[in-house]
């Protein structure tokens, strides 16, 4: 049976009417972000910022006329609010203040919200710039977490760049019993879900803020995670959109910051760090990658990116420094093969490391968790 085309899905829309202008919703050109792979398909309603409650009917009237369609197995239809909001909502967008329902993207769960039921806790592993190996370590940190005996989960939240099917040694696509909840992904009994399942890898996201927060959003709430004690979440590089929905949206535990030793990346570093405290989500530690170069031939270090600026900064800053990650072939190798160190070689010191790491992250994340319970979603007030 020949794939569902593009073709079809904008067919199949155009049955749907806006209910106050009586048109189509394809005519109307509301529909944007449309994404047709092996069955998924994903698109954005773009609709008018203070209508976004009401027109929740219409996203699931949307969702319904694309699954019934012949080769559909999932629809993920998101509402979006590109259109200028009131001005008020705008004050308070300029300030860093949460917008009220409405006005902006369609809401989740506001500041204030539960946690997602059957997970314990929530840890972003983020850096402030790209290229120190955030991912890499997200891989490995969820896996020696997992050899700790526990229930672990990874949200790939780097929209734009998903790197968490490759690493995990993931394909396919995530099936949908009833074409409205996912069920995720999982290998090394890691369960995992990433835009990268849905669209190919050579395939940009032309998206706009608010369609990845949605998306980041429908990733968290519309997949089947079950009981999970930690689900690790790669964040994307920077301070954006993703890290402000997450804070938002979700009832972080903690963040863990990335880093490598040089004083630019570790610049960048402190902002990401400096994001968090201010959303209110408490820093669990830094962890330094590529900390030293260990030469596979004679095992002599060489101190490529510098070395110990991590460790100094952590201390500058008051956070603790977790751990360092050497710089080495096996980590890269094993990761680009989807066989990470941890699990390939479990015993290795590069693997060991890891392990360290993830201990102490867990003693931290168990204390938090017993100590108060899950922590709320924060307001955003940025001074």
């Amino acid at each position: 049976m020949s794939g569902i085309s593009e073709a079809a899905v904008l067919a199949a829309l155009k049955t749907v009417k806006e209910p106050g202008k009586g048109q189509d919703i394809v005519s109307l050109g509301m529909i944007s972000g449309l994404i047709v792979k092996d069955g998924n398909v994903g698109f954005a309603i773009e609709v008018d910022p203070r209508q976004g409650a009401a027109m929740e009917p219409l996203r699931k009237a949307a969702e319904k006329v694309v699954h019934d369609l012949q080769g559909v197995t999932s629809v993920t239809a998101v509402l979006t609010a590109e259109r200028a909001a009131p001005s008020g909502a705008g004050q308070a967008a300029s300030q860093g203040q949460a917008p009220k329902q409405g006005a902006g993207h369609s809401p989740a769960k506001g500041p204030g919200g539960t946690m997602i039921p059957g997970i314990r806790s929530i840890v972003a592993v983020a850096s402030g710039k790209g290229g120190v190996g955030k991912s890499t370590v997200t891989t490995n940190l969820a896996l020696a977490l997992a050899q700790q005996g526990l229930k672990v989960g990874i949200l790939d939240a780097d929209i734009y760049g998903p790197s968490q099917p490759r690493m995990l040694g993931i394909s396919g696509r995530p099936s949908s019993p009833d074409g409205k909840i996912l069920d995720p992904m999982e290998n090394y009994g890691i369960k995992c879900m990433s835009m990268g399942f849905l669209v190919a890898e050579d395939t940009p996201m032309i998206w706009r803020g608010p369609m990845v927060q949605s998306a980041l959003q429908q990733m968290l709430r519309d997949v089947a995670w079950g009981e999970l004690d930690i689900l690790v979440v790669d964040m994307p590089p920077g301070t954006g959109d993703a890290q402000l929905t997450m804070a938002q949206q979700v009832p972080l535990t903690g963040a863990v910051i990335v880093s490598t030793p040089q004083d630019i990346a570790l610049l960048d570093a402190r902002k990401g760090l400096n994001m968090f405290r201010k959303v209110d989500v408490p820093v669990l530690g830094i962890v330094e990658n590529m900390s030293v170069f260990v030469c596979p031939n004679c095992g002599h270090e060489s101190h490529i990116f510098s070395h110990g600026g991590a460790r100094r900064e952590a201390d500058k800053l008051g956070m603790e420094f977790l751990g360092e990650i050497p710089l080495h072939m096996e980590i890269r190798e094993t990761s680009d093969g989807g066989r990470p160190v941890v699990v390939s070689n479990p015993d290795a010191p590069n693997a060991k490391a890891f392990t360290a790491i993830a201990k102490r992250v867990w003693e931290k994340v168990a204390a938090q968790i017993g100590a108060g319970g899950p922590r709320q979603a924060p307001k955003i007030v940025m001074q």
